[in-house]
């Protein structure tokens, strides 16, 4: 990837389009949020991908991510707690568990951050 400079911030041509990217929301993803971003919808892309192979009748997942943040060190993130809200048919809890653990496990993100960012991650069945 290659960046290059605009006013307030810098941004990449990619195939599916520009990515402006800037400490200034006025200007573009703040690199937290694409950071967050990552470890979310990389964790939800394989969630989805474990759960289509075990056939389980999954209609919805949605992820909502929080950050904590330390001041005292560049604003780093410390932590940050992934919930996944799982919409679907006779899923069961036990199976959800060992899940989860497969997704952290095998998520290229989460693992680039292991032992730097904590990353909690928590889900809910939503039946329908």
């Amino acid at each position: 990837m290659e960046f290059k400079m605009k006013e307030g911030g810098f941004f990449t041509e990619l195939p599916y389009g520009k990515l402006d990217v800037s400490g200034d929301e006025n200007y573009g993803f703040r690199p937290y949020q694409l950071l967050v971003s990552s470890l979310a919808v990389c964790s939800g892309g394989i969630l989805r991908n474990i759960l289509e192979k075990m056939r389980l009748d999954v209609q919805d997942i949605q992820i909502t991510a929080d950050a904590e943040r330390n001041k005292g060190k560049a604003n780093r993130i410390e932590k940050v707690h992934l919930h996944f809200k799982i919409t679907g048919t006779q899923l069961k809890e036990e199976k959800l568990e060992r899940v989860m653990e497969l997704t952290k496990k095998n998520c290229a993100m989460v693992q680039s951050v292991e032992g730097a960012i904590e990353v909690a991650e928590t889900f809910e069945i939503i039946e329908v």
